[in-house]
C-alpha cells in the first residue's frame, strides 16, 4: 500500500481550521481516526510545536502509520482504541485537556484498497468488514443470523435503502441454501433482487447495503454519538474540533452536537442570559464545506465529504 496513493480529504481546510489552536508550544491534537497518518503526518508537519495523540482500532493501520510517523520521535503517540474511548486514553495519558481534535470518519483508503478485508463491493473477498479485525462480529455473521426484521431495519436505518425488504428477502431465502462468505455472491444477489428503475440511479446498487453492513459491524454510529460530545469536552476554551463525514447519517449526528453546543440553554423570555446558560461552542462553518471541483477530480473518495468545525469558547456549567 504505497502512500501516494492516499491523499487525505480537504486537508488544507481541515489544518486552516485547527490552526488558531494549535500554534501555542505544547498545543497538543487529537487525531481520531489515524488510518494511514495522512492527515498526522500533515498535522505534525505543519504545527512544529504541537503533541499528536492518534488513535485507531485497526493493528494494520496503526503498524503502517507508525512507521510511517517515525521521523517525528516522541511527539507523536499512536494508541489501539475506538474513538469513543477518547477521554480513557488522555487519562491514561496524563492529558487534562486538548487544543484540537480531528475525525475523518471515512473508511480508510487502506481498508477499500485491501481486498481480502471485504468493505468493497467493486471485488470479491470474505465478507468480514469489521475494522478491527480481533473482535466482534463479521458482516457474513450478520447477514447469515440476524433475524430477517432485524436485516430490514438496518439497510433502511443505515443504508438509506428503500428496497430493503425485497433485498432481505432475497438474502434470507439464499443464505438457507448455502451461507453467505463472500462479496461477489451478494452483489450478484442485491443486483438480481432490484427492479430495473433502482439500478439506473446512484453507482453499485450494492453500495448502500455495504456501507449498511458496515455501520453495523463496527458500531460506528453508536461509537460517534458517545465520541463527538466527548471530544468536544476533552477541548480547552479556545480548542478547535474538525469532523469530516461521508454520509448523511454521520454528517446529521456531528450537526447535531456542534448545533447543541453552540445554543443557549436559556429557558425562554430571559431578559440577560446567565453565564450557565451561555453557548460552550462557536461554529466554525456555515453549514458544513463541501470539498472543491478540483480536489474530487483530484481524489474521488472526496465526493461525499462534508467538513464542519467548532471552537470551545467556554467551560461547562458547573
Amino acid at each position: 500500500m504505497s502512500s501516494a496513493r492516499h491523499v487525505p480529504v480537504m486537508l488544507q481546510r481541515c489544518l486552516d481550521l485547527l490552526a488558531p489552536a494549535l500554534a501555542e508550544p505544547g498545543a497538543v491534537v487529537v487525531d481520531c481516526t489515524l488510518g494511514l497518518g495522512g492527515h498526522s503526518e500533515a498535522l505534525l508537519a505543519a504545527f512544529p510545536s504541537a503533541r499528536l495523540v492518534a488513535l485507531d482500532r485497526d493493528k494494520e493501520a496503526l503498524r503502517l502509520s507508525g512507521e510511517r510517523l517515525a521521523p517525528y520521535g516522541d511527539r507523536a503517540t499512536l494508541v489501539h482504541a475506538v474513538y469513543d474511548e477518547l477521554p480513557e486514553v488522555l487519562a491514561r495519558l496524563g492529558i487534562p485537556r486538548v487544543q484540537g481534535v480531528l475525525f475523518d470518519l471515512g473508511v480508510s483508503s487502506m481498508q477499500l484498497d485491501e481486498a481480502d478485508r471485504g468493505f468493497a463491493y467493486a471485488q470479491d473477498a470474505p465478507l468480514d468488514m469489521r475494522m478491527d479485525q480481533t473482535t466482534g462480529v463479521s458482516a457474513a455473521e450478520v447477514l447469515n443470523t440476524y433475524p430477517p426484521g432485524d436485516l430490514v431495519r438496518i439497510l433502511r436505518a443505515y443504508g438509506e435503502e428503500k428496497q430493503a425488504k425485497r433485498i432481505v428477502s432475497a438474502v434470507v431465502r439464499e443464505r438457507e441454501r448455502e451461507p453467505f462468505s463472500n462479496s461477489a455472491r451478494l452483489v450478484e444477489l442485491i443486483r438480481d433482487a432490484l427492479p430495473q428503475a433502482a439500478k439506473r440511479t446512484g453507482g453499485n446498487p450494492a453500495k448502500r447495503t455495504f456501507q449498511a453492513l458496515r455501520i453495523e459491524v463496527n458500531g460506528e454510529l453508536s461509537v460517534l454519538e458517545q465520541a463527538i460530545p466527548a471530544a468536544v469536552r476533552t477541548l480547552a476554551v479556545g480548542g478547535r474540533i474538525a469532523v469530516l463525514s461521508y454520509h448523511s447519517l454521520e454528517d446529521r449526528l456531528v450537526k447535531q452536537v456542534l448545533a447543541a453546543g453552540a445554543a443557549t440553554t436559556a429557558p425562554p423570555g430571559l431578559p440577560v442570559v446567565p453565564e450557565q446558560y451561555q453557548p460552550r461552542l462557536k461554529l466554525l462553518t456555515r453549514g458544513a464545506e463541501l470539498p472543491t471541483d478540483e480536489e474530487i477530480a483530484e481524489n474521488r473518495r472526496a465526493a461525499p465529504a462534508r467538513l464542519r468545525g467548532a471552537e470551545r469558547i467556554r467551560e461547562d456549567a458547573l
